[in-house]
């Protein structure tokens, strides 16, 4: 039977129609089952504890438990490799931090390709580190300890929490744009770094600000300078790394990932609610006690910072020739 040309072009018009409601039915009812969001390491750090307040909000929202599931080991990439592994539902996700933009380069030979295979989602935070020494280092400023450390070349020694850490790639770009040698000495951890820093034992280290300043407060240590682009709102009468070395920046930062090929519907409705998370008063403050600020945006933006960090990151490992312990 002919159809009449008008049932027709509503036919046709209906037809067409399908996959965006199909898309926005989707949408709807993502997720229908428990959420997990991997964490590349052990409870207790920013990392993790940023993936709880995230998860927290998400559950509320979404009417689904987000749950936080630790996966240490191998320098992050156990938990990162998990994630890569997973279907594209949207119910595996990673929270990143800028770990595996260092390994990327630092790792000759990985399973995954974390830029390839991990679609941005929403960055979260930007936490600085803080440029720390012991008190027996004659040094009030960051001037003054380059003149202290290039007078003492080869003798003073920088802690870190290990080879390819965000703290020991903070202190490998200060090396290399203060022009200053450095002995580096990897940790298993900060709790080790700050033992022996306190000790005297090592001499300097770069370390998130909310534990170094516990020892700042005490005189235990001495905080010289911040190593983001501004200075901290808490602490404004410290000076940041870029005040005495123009262009110096370097910053731990967070933000969520899923695997490759999950559907761009699901991604938006976790970006969207990541920056209503991000801007909520309460949520705001909980990320400052972490001395740490909110990081809105689109998943696009989320991808650009990644991409930035891989190249930056890349030039500091080969100008410096790192190796993975």
């Amino acid at each position: 039977m002919k159809l009449p040309r008008r049932n027709f072009l509503q036919l046709a018009a209906c037809a067409a129609a399908l996959p965006a409601v199909s898309r926005v039915a989707r949408a709807q009812t993502y997720p229908t089952r428990p959420v997990k969001i991997v964490v590349s390491f052990a409870a207790g750090g920013p990392t993790d504890i940023l993936a709880r307040l995230t998860a927290q909000w998400l559950s509320e929202r979404l009417g689904q438990q987000f749950i936080v599931e630790n996966r240490p080991g191998a320098s992050g990439n156990i938990g990162a490799e998990a994630v890569v592994r997973s279907p594209p539902d949207g119910h595996t996700l990673l929270m990143v931090d800028a770990t595996p933009t260092i390994n990327a380069t630092l790792f000759d030979k990985l399973n995954f390709d974390f830029t390839r295979d991990i679609t941005p989602v929403a960055a979260v935070a930007k936490q600085p580190q803080m440029m720390v020494v012991n008190p027996t280092v004659p040094a009030g400023t960051v001037s003054e300890f380059i003149t202290y450390a290039k007078s003492n070349a080869g003798k003073i020694n920088m802690a870190s929490a290990g080879t390819g850490t965000p703290p020991h790639m903070t202190g490998e770009l200060f090396k290399l744009m203060a022009e200053v040698d450095l002995v580096h000495v990897p940790y298993r951890g900060t709790g080790a770094a700050y033992a022996d820093l306190l000790g005297g034992r090592v001499q300097v280290a770069f370390f998130g600000p909310v534990s170094a300043m516990e020892y700042v407060k005490s005189g235990k240590l001495r905080a010289l300078a911040v190593t983001g682009a501004k200075r901290m709102d808490a602490l404004l009468d410290l000076p940041t790394v870029s005040e005495f070395i123009p262009g110096y920046e370097a910053a731990s930062w967070f933000g969520v990932g899923a695997p490759r090929s999950t559907r761009t519907d699901i991604v938006e409705k976790l970006n969207k609610e990541i920056n209503a998370a991000l801007s909520d008063p309460n949520m705001k403050s909980r990320i400052a006690e972490l001395g740490a600020t909110v990081l809105p945006g689109s998943p696009a933006d989320f991808g650009k910072l990644i991409a930035e960090e891989v190249e930056k990151w890349g030039k500091v490992i080969r100008a410096a020739n790192i190796k993975p312990e």
